[in-house]
């Protein structure tokens, strides 16, 4: 079959994989140069983390240190910001902006901003669609039946789930850098220069995010060459 072996439709999957390798690369060598810049307030991204919650007045969320390098995120289900070793401890203007950026999102969730819920509700209907997107194309593509092309049709619609998820994630994050921004200037703990270089920092994740669904979309598009034609000629 030649479905299973080298297509030209391999370049999508290969120009998404560069496109994520390249965003990973521009975080990590951007975050790497100014964790090297100390901001002249001095506080760590634990206290940086604090001040802006309570700026917001949000008092019920805990920030707490959690291992790795770069895992920083924000935990609806406990309410917890958690902060990876060099941004928990760290008192660098990347570490200061990574810290705001995961409280953006503990804002969101108390404001009930709308894309987050929509990120949030559609999660599992993506990770059901991740997981059984391509047995369900297997068999469609395998059975010799009238309801060959439904079938795929249904997977490559599972499959562009995931495609969904990643397109949501989108402003969801964007409007937590912003938020960021904000709080760091509103509450004087980042100067007018310092706030540019955390803006290079958050700009640098921001693509990695747009990577991701560039790729996402360049992987449901070789799904539907592959696919949708033979579908539509059943």
């Amino acid at each position: 079959m030649p479905y299973f072996y080298f297509d030209r439709t391999y370049f999508l999957v290969l120009i998404g994989a560069v496109i994520c390798m390249i965003a990973s690369a521009m975080v990590k060598s951007t975050f790497k140069r100014y964790s090297r810049c100390n901001s002249l307030s001095g506080m760590t991204g634990e206290q940086v983390a604090m001040r802006v919650l309570h700026a917001a007045g949000i008092y019920d969320v805990t920030v707490r240190h959690v291992p790795g390098n770069l895992t920083d995120h924000y935990n609806p289900a406990n309410k917890t910001v958690n902060l990876s070793d060099v941004v928990c401890f760290g008192k660098s203007v990347a570490s200061a902006g990574v810290a705001a950026h995961e409280c953006g999102h503990a804002i969101q969730h108390a404001h009930g901003y709308v894309p987050l819920k929509l990120r949030t509700a559609f999660l599992p209907v993506a990770q059901f669609g991740s997981a059984f997107a391509w047995p369900v194309i297997l068999v469609g593509f395998f059975i010799n039946s009238r309801s060959s092309a439904v079938i795929i049709n249904i997977g490559i619609l599972m499959f562009s789930f995931a495609v969904i998820f990643q397109l949501l994630t989108l402003p969801v994050e964007f409007n937590a850098s912003r938020r960021a921004m904000e709080l760091l200037r509103s509450q004087g703990i980042l100067g007018d220069q310092e706030l540019g270089y955390t803006g290079k920092v958050l700009r640098a994740a921001a693509l990695t995010y747009v990577a991701s669904a560039a790729a996402a979309i360049l992987q449901l598009l070789r799904v539907i060459i592959l696919f949708g034609g033979r579908s539509s000629d059943d």
